[in-house]
């Protein structure tokens, strides 16, 4: 299992930075990570952007995507990808939209669906649907331990 450390290692290695935009979790993965002392070599900022309002004004993300789709979508959180790479300068990238309740859920998108994306320019690019149990918090964390993961992988394969 990696560590935050080892991501901070890997960035700084592949002479990478790394930006987050998060919606659902409310700065939790850019809380974590900022947590590692050593970060600023290769964290650039990130934004959290809870309202649409913000998605479209501060990442790019076109009001017709989240009309056709809906805010909580890999369309959408595909533009957030591009929007905060672009925003922050940087070569990684994770977004994350969701619904973490107690409400806001929809006939085909539950309490616990989240879509999060990774993007490394030249590398990679994952977005997935996940659907996380427990309540708003157990949602949130386990969408930032994904998010994580994911960029592990990404990197993980592309030595």
């Amino acid at each position: 299992m990696f560590s935050l450390e080892d991501l901070r290692d890997i960035l700084y290695k592949h002479n990478h930075t790394i930006t987050f935009a998060e919606s659902c979790t409310g700065g939790l993965v850019a809380s974590q990570f900022t947590q590692i002392s050593g970060v600023s070599s290769v964290f650039n900022g990130s934004i959290v952007t809870y309202a649409d309002e913000v998605k479209v004004k501060e990442l790019n993300v076109n009001s017709k995507t989240i009309e056709k789709y809906g805010v909580v979508s890999t369309e959408v959180v595909q533009e957030m990808l591009d929007g905060v790479l672009d925003k922050f300068n940087a070569t990684t990238a994770v977004a994350i939209s969701g619904i973490a309740g107690p409400s806001g859920a929809r006939p085909n998108k539950p309490v616990g669906t989240v879509v999060i994306g990774v993007k490394v320019l030249g590398l990679a690019e994952d977005i997935r649907v996940y659907h996380f149990k427990g309540d708003r918090k157990n949602i949130q964390k386990e969408s930032a331990k994904q998010s994580f993961l994911k960029i592990f992988e990404i990197y993980a394969k592309n030595p």
